[in-house]
């Protein structure tokens, strides 16, 4: 696949799904744009993508906040002269029940996770329209289909990406603009190792999202930004409105999984 002369946005591009986003991106002659609110972080994956010869820049961004997304959209198209694909990476995870979620909690991972995204959207779509089209590729997660217990706040905003990138899809369609979103599974990320950190067993939970997979082991985010990359490209044109899980099998033994109390991931 080759992007010479695209313009790729990857949110959450400092970490994760959305690093190796940015990398495959870059790899494939586009030029990327990093956005994270990890300046130290995010100016380090453009000094090594720089580094490489591909072309890529940094802006620092809050993107669960309208106001900074509207003028990070604009100092990207003053920058590098448009913007042709969106990634949404950008993510949080916690953990609470309905009854136990504090409404700030509730506003942190919805803002983050869904609002984000809708942000993102509002100002990149005009952008796409003025180069002839584009295409946004949201990151749900296997939770945009299915549910796991104390998690009552990540699952909603995960299944509101789903909506959100089925209306996207539907609305923007003429102007030439395909939506998909890619559902990952058990993917090994610093954030589901920071949540394997927090409890008391750290190898075991790590253990036990290996075994979520059929094939025994977690996913790397290189699998998952490859087939980002894919939607991105002409090769996907007849996709738009699409839910595509990536997730090494995990959606496929009846009985599905879920979360204890502590948080930690357990096969049923």
């Amino acid at each position: 696949m080759d992007f010479s002369g695209k313009i790729a946005v990857v949110t959450g591009g400092a970490s994760g799904i959305g690093l190796a986003s940015a990398h495959e991106f870059a790899q494939c002659n586009a030029a990327v744009a990093v956005l994270d609110r990890d300046a130290r972080a995010g100016q380090q994956v453009v000094t090594e993508l720089c580094g490489k010869g591909q072309r890529a820049d940094f802006f620092p961004v809050d993107v669960s906040r309208g106001a900074q997304v509207e003028k990070c959209v604009a100092e990207i198209v003053g920058r590098l002269g448009g913007i042709d694909i969106l990634v949404n990476c950008a993510g949080i995870q916690r953990y609470a029940s309905a009854t136990t979620c504090s409404e700030e909690a509730w506003d942190e991972v919805m803002n983050v996770n869904l609002k984000s995204m809708f942000f993102t959207a509002k100002y990149a779509i005009p952008e796409m329209v003025k180069r002839g089209g584009g295409s946004i590729v949201n990151v749900g997660s296997v939770q945009s289909l299915a549910a796991v217990g104390n998690s009552v706040h990540y699952v909603t905003s995960k299944h509101g990406v789903l909506g959100l990138t089925r209306s996207l899809s539907m609305d923007y369609a003429r102007q030439n603009i395909r939506a998909n979103c890619v559902l990952p599974g058990a993917i090994d990320t610093p954030l589901v190792r920071n949540v394997a950190a927090a409890n008391p067993d750290p190898p075991g939970t790590l253990a036990a999202c290996h075994r979520l997979q059929l094939r025994g082991t977690m996913g790397k985010p290189e699998e998952v930004a490859r087939v980002i990359v894919f939607l991105a490209s002409s090769l996907a044109s007849l996709m738009t409105g699409a839910a595509v899980t990536v997730d090494g099998g995990l959606m496929v033994p009846a009985g599905g999984l879920g979360f204890d109390p502590g948080g930690s991931p357990v096969t049923r």
